[in-house]
C-alpha cells in the first residue's frame, strides 16, 4: 500500500499529474526550473518553494488518490506519513486542526501575558534585586514562551505540511514535552538554587537536544 503511494508521489513528481489531476506547482523542465514564468519566477527562493508545494500537494492526492481506492473496496482509512487523510479547504491542509491550534494559541498567548502583568506590576519585588518574592517565575514565562512557539508551528503545520514546516513543528512540541517535565521535578521538589536546578535540568536538556537533532537529522519516526 505505501509503496504505491510512494511511487505515485516520485511519478507525480516528474509528470505533474496524479491521475486526471495537474498539480500547479510541478511544472518543472529538466533543469529543475520552472517551465515558464517571468525572471522573479526563476529565483532560487521561489523555486525552492514551489518544489516544496510540489511534493506536498503530491503526497495529498496520492494519498486522497489511493484512500478512495480503499473506500471502493470497503476498507478503512489508514494514516499516511504519520497523519489521517483528512480533506483540504482551500488553502488550508488540514482545516479543523489548523483552526483549533490557532485557538489554542490565541489562549496560550492570553495566559502567558495575564501572568506577565501579573508578574512584572502587582506581585511585591524583592528590594535588593527588583525580581518577584516567587522564585518561578523566569520558568513560568519560558514555558509559555515554549507552548506559543509550539501551537505557532503546530498551526502552520496543519495550514501547510511540508519537510521544513513538519520538523519546525514536531521539534517544538518535543522541546515544550521535555521543559514540561523539567519544570514539573522543579516544581514538586521546589528546587530553588540555581545549580541545584541546573544539575537536574542539565542531563534531561542534552537527551532532549540528542533527540531533536535525530529527528531532523536522522530520522523522523512516526511510531
Amino acid at each position: 500500500m505505501f509503496l504505491h503511494v510512494r511511487v505515485c508521489i516520485e511519478q507525480c513528481g516528474k509528470t505533474g499529474t496524479v491521475g486526471v489531476s495537474s498539480i500547479q506547482h510541478c511544472q518543472f523542465s529538466a533543469e529543475g526550473v520552472l517551465a515558464d514564468g517571468p525572471w522573479y519566477m526563476q529565483e532560487p527562493l521561489y523555486v525552492q518553494w514551489k518544489q516544496w508545494n510540489c511534493r506536498s500537494d503530491c503526497q495529498y492526492f496520492c494519498m486522497m488518490q489511493r484512500e478512495k481506492e480503499r473506500e471502493e473496496l470497503g476498507l478503512r482509512p489508514v494514516k499516511y506519513h504519520g497523519k489521517w487523510p483528512f480533506k483540504r479547504w482551500s488553502v488550508l491542509q488540514e482545516p479543523v486542526s489548523a483552526i483549533l491550534s490557532a485557538l489554542t494559541l490565541i489562549i496560550q498567548f492570553n495566559g502567558w501575558l495575564s501572568f506577565f502583568l501579573l508578574s512584572s506590576y502587582k506581585l511585591p519585588l524583592m528590594p535588593e534585586s527588583g525580581r518577584t518574592f516567587y522564585e518561578f517565575t523566569c520558568l513560568w514565562h519560558f514555558f509559555g514562551l515554549l507552548s506559543l512557539n509550539a501551537w505557532f508551528w503546530d498551526a502552520i503545520f496543519h495550514t501547510q505540511s511540508f519537510d521544513l514546516t513538519e520538523k519546525f513543528d514536531y521539534s517544538s512540541s518535543v522541546a515544550l514535552l521535555g521543559y514540561s517535565l523539567i519544570l514539573a521535578i522543579l516544581r514538586t521538589f521546589n528546587v530553588k538554587t540555581e545549580a541545584s536546578r541546573v544539575m537536574v535540568a542539565a542531563p534531561l536538556v542534552a537527551f532532549l537536544t540528542t533527540h531533536i537533532l535525530y529527528l531532523n537529522f536522522y530520522e523522523l519516526d512516526y511510531g
